[in-house]
C-alpha cells in the first residue's frame, strides 16, 4: 500500500531542518499548538512556520482536558492556529489520558465522546472545509471516547525505535475494527508516522473542501438555479420580474438575454464559481484515484470509471436542484 512519511513535534523537540527532512522523503508534519483552556506550546510558531515554509503538509494538535470547558479549550486552540488558517492545516484533537487521569477525572466514556465531538464541531466551524480529526489510543477507542466518522491518527509502537521503512512494510494496524488514516509507529528517538495515502492523494485530502471558503461561497438560491437553466441565450424570468413583459410574472415565461445582461451579472458570477468549484472537485477526485491506483492495482479503465462516476453523481445533484421549485 502506498504511504507518506511524517512526524510530529512539540516543545520537547528542537527546531528541525525541515527542508532536509523533505529531501529525505518527509511529506507531512504536525505540531502541538495548545493544551487545556489556556496552555500554549512555546515552540508551536517556530515549528509550524518551518513546516509550512518547507512545503510540507502541515497540521496542528490540541491536547484535550475533558474535565474542562470545551468551548474555552476550542477557543484556545483556534486562537493559537488562526494566524495559519490560509495554510489549510489539518486539525487534531489529542485525546489521551494522563497516567494519573487528571485530565479525564470521573468523566464517563459517553461524556468524553460528547465533549470530543463538540470540540471537533467548534474547530470545524472556525475553519470551514478544513480537515479535523482525532489522535487517540486503542484503550480510548475501546472505552467509547472516539466520535464516529472522523479521521483517526493512531499510536501503536510494536518495535520501540523504528524507521519509516519498517512501518511501510508492515500491515496497516486495525483497532476495534477501524483502520487509521495515520499511524504513529514509534516515539524513539522522536514521533514518526505514516499516512495511508500516497503524497499526491494526501495533499489533495489535506486541502479539505475548498468550496466552503468565503471566496468560493457557491450556495445556490432560486435565482442561481434559474440562471443555470439557460439555453441558447434564453433564461427563465426571475421570480421578482416586473418590467420585462406583461407575462413576466408567469414562472414559465422566458425572456431574451440580450438587454438584461447587467441584471444577471451577479448571478452568473456566482454560478461561474459553482462550476469552477465542481471542476476542481472532479479534478481532485481524478488525481486522488490515479494516485491510489499506483499502489492499488487499478487499471486506466477503472480510474476513468471512478472519475466518471464522480461526475455523474455531481451532475445528478445539480439535476435534482434544477427540478426544485
Amino acid at each position: 500500500m502506498a504511504t507518506s512519511r511524517g512526524m510530529d513535534v512539540s516543545v520537547y523537540q528542537a527546531a528541525q531542518d525541515w527542508p532536509a527532512l523533505k529531501t529525505k522523503g518527509l511529506t507531512f508534519a504536525f505540531a502541538k499548538a495548545s493544551e487545556g483552556q489556556k496552555g500554549r506550546d512555546a515552540k508551536f510558531d517556530q515549528h509550524i512556520s518551518g513546516i509550512l515554509k518547507a512545503g510540507l503538509v502541515g497540521g496542528a494538535y490540541h491536547f484535550g482536558w475533558p474535565t474542562q470547558d470545551v468551548q474555552l479549550e476550542a477557543a484556545n486552540y483556534i486562537a493559537a492556529v488562526r494566524p495559519y488558517k490560509n495554510a489549510r492545516l489539518v486539525h487534531w484533537l489529542d485525546l489521551e489520558r494522563y497516567s494519573d487521569g487528571r485530565n479525564y477525572g470521573t468523566r464517563t466514556g459517553a461524556q468524553i465522546r460528547t465533549w470530543a465531538a463538540e470540540w471537533l464541531r467548534l474547530v470545524s466551524a472556525a475553519f470551514p472545509g478544513q480537515r479535523v480529526g482525532v489522535y487517540t489510543s486503542a484503550s480510548d477507542i475501546a472505552a467509547g471516547h472516539l466520535p464516529p466518522g472522523v479521521p483517526l491518527w493512531f499510536p501503536r509502537y510494536p518495535w520501540g525505535s523504528a524507521d519509516w521503512t519498517r512501518a511501510e512494510a508492515a500491515a496497516q494496524p486495525t483497532v476495534s475494527g477501524l483502520k487509521p488514516l495515520f499511524w504513529q509507529f514509534t516515539s524513539q528517538p522522536y514521533d514518526r508516522n505514516i499516512a495511508y495515502l500516497p503524497e499526491a492523494a494526501l495533499r489533495a485530502w489535506a486541502q479539505g473542501d475548498t468550496t466552503t471558503e468565503e471566496e468560493h461561497n457557491v450556495a445556490m438560491d432560486k435565482d442561481d438555479v434559474e440562471t443555470l437553466a439557460t439555453t441558447d441565450g434564453v433564461f427563465l424570468a426571475p421570480k421578482d420580474a416586473k418590467d420585462y413583459s406583461d407575462n413576466a410574472k408567469d414562472p414559465n415565461h422566458y425572456w431574451s438575454f440580450g438587454s438584461h445582461v447587467n441584471d444577471n451579472t451577479t448571478r452568473i458570477r456566482r454560478v461561474d464559481k459553482a462550476v469552477a468549484a465542481l471542476t476542481a472537485q472532479l479534478a481532485a477526485l481524478t488525481a486522488t484515484v490515479a494516485a491510489i491506483a499506483k499502489g492499488g492495482g487499478l487499471t486506466p479503465a477503472e480510474i476513468q470509471a471512478a472519475a466518471e462516476a464522480g461526475a455523474r453523481a455531481a451532475l445528478a445533484q445539480l439535476g435534482d436542484k434544477l427540478q426544485e421549485d
